[in-house]
């Protein structure tokens, strides 16, 4: 699988247009990989809030975070799947992540009223998820959850597609826009 195949979570984070001084909010950050990706694109006086369920991978990526001198990190254990269950503040991101988790959680729709809840007027989200399941490489071929289906769900919860992100060969990617 060539390099460019794969998902490289810098090249998708720019299509967010990121910049310095933006707050984000990752949600169910699990790796980090996309927390400390835009960590990188609004240091340093913006920040990014890595949202996770499983408390242990928080502190990791916290660790990671400051071992590459990211000192703009918080990491925050909460439920992406209740509205408010982040315990993050309404109304004061720029963007939100949402990478790699559409296929996992069970009420999609409370997510996507969460990142509204979180998302100033005129916020972005930045939406990846898998393809497919590509033999076992991602996720049980019954979780993979189409663009399209995730098309319809922004919308239908008040966002507006913007632009695709790309996401290589095995992801599909998004950003959409909380309409005012």
């Amino acid at each position: 699988m060539g390099e460019s195949a794969f998902l490289d979570p810098g090249k998708v984070i720019r299509a967010a247009k990121l910049h310095e001084g933006m707050r984000v909010a990752d949600l169910g950050a699990g790796s980090g990989f996309f927390t400390r990706a835009a960590a990188r694109e609004v240091a340093p006086k913006g920040m990014v809030w890595a949202v996770d369920i499983q408390q242990d991978i928080l502190s990791r990526i916290k660790n990671l975070a400051v071992l590459e001198g990211l000192h703009n990190v918080e990491v925050v254990h909460g439920d992406i799947e209740k509205v408010g269950g982040t315990h993050l503040p309404k109304e004061q991101f720029d963007v939100c992540i949402v990478a790699n988790v559409l296929f996992a959680v069970e009420d999609k729709d409370a997510l996507v009223q969460e990142v509204y809840r979180l998302l100033r007027r005129g916020g972005r989200a930045l939406v990846v998820d898998w393809a497919g399941s590509f033999g076992g490489l991602g996720p049980h071929e019954t979780h993979v959850y189409t663009e399209g289906t995730a098309h319809d769900l922004f919308n239908k919860h008040g966002f507006a597609y913007v632009e695709p992100a790309p996401a290589g060969s095995y992801h599909w990617g998004f950003v959409v826009r909380k309409k005012s």
